[in-house]
């Protein structure tokens, strides 16, 4: 359990939801990292990952899990300087992690701690559209264009905290006109946000929060928790999301790290996940 939280492995995927004349696409999602300064071996390996050469990073969120962490991000998101982006936050963005009871998990979704240590959001901010050039759509849509496909993206702020308001939704995508493809990004994938994204025409759904559950039953489907109300069967890995007839293929990932009074992963490893969008 102390091991595997340093295995880090890249889960690879494909999907065919793009024009059909169009290049293909390798997009990068990173996910929960939790950085604390002193977690060298994350951040190295984050920046190795510039090996992969993805056109887009898609970020949902969780960055930080530590007061100072913003340094290590840096450190690991260097090699990424340049590369189109697109990030919303989790709630450890805005507040530091504390102790929780692991066992309080199987009662239902966490809950707010009321004395928790505020988090620079500003500095991590800064760094992630100033110095990276990435765009970050909390409650927000934006328009994008990536080796010659127009992408209209859309996001919330962290749903697990009621933070996420899916009403500006439909008026902020109305304002950015035809795409080639629409992607739907956000922290937690409650089912309330789920059914909006296929509703407002998402062809691709980006997720975190989950951890995959971090402590999972080797060889089940089925994560133990997900902090959320997904079905356990979704709570990592690429599924599909359907509401009222309409289907998307929807990425779960279980995420980079984990908060520091929580030091532990069993069979679900810390991941990301390169997923190339093909022609139709």
């Amino acid at each position: 359990m102390g091991i595997e939280r340093y295995l880090f492995t890249v889960r690879y995927h494909a999907l065919r939801v793009l024009p059909r004349d169009a290049d293909a696409l390798r997009i990068l999602h990173i996910s929960d990292a939790h950085m604390a300064p002193w977690q060298h071996h994350k951040q190295e390996w984050i920046a190795g990952l510039a090996r992969l050469e993805p056109d887009l990073i898609v970020n949902t969120g969780d960055n930080i899990g530590h007061r100072d962490g913003l340094s290590g991000l840096r450190d690991a998101f260097e090699p990424f300087t340049g590369v189109p982006g697109l990030f919303v936050h989790g709630s450890n963005d805005f507040q530091g992690p504390s102790f929780r009871n692991p066992l309080r998990y199987f009662t239902g979704p966490s809950q707010r701690n009321p004395e928790i240590e505020e988090m620079d959001v500003d500095a991590l901010d800064g760094y992630l559209t100033d110095d990276l050039g990435w765009t970050l759509i909390d409650n927000a849509a934006t328009s994008l264009e990536v080796r010659g496909v127009r992408i209209n993206a859309f996001g919330v702020n962290d749903a697990h905290r009621d933070w996420d308001d899916l009403e500006v939704l439909p008026e902020a995508i109305g304002e950015l006109g035809e795409a080639d493809l629409t992607l739907g990004v956000t922290h937690a994938p409650y089912r309330r946000v789920l059914d909006e994204y296929v509703d407002l025409g998402a062809d691709v759904i980006f997720a975190g929060h989950t951890h995959g559950g971090q402590v999972r039953i080797p060889g089940s489907r089925d994560a133990l928790v997900a902090n959320c109300d997904i079905p356990l069967d979704q709570a990592r890995g690429l599924s599909e999301w359907t509401h009222d007839g309409r289907t998307a293929p929807l990425n779960v990932s279980a995420g980079l790290g984990h908060s520091i009074y929580a030091p532990v992963r069993f069979a679900c490893r810390p991941e990301v996940t390169l997923l190339t969008l093909l022609p139709r």
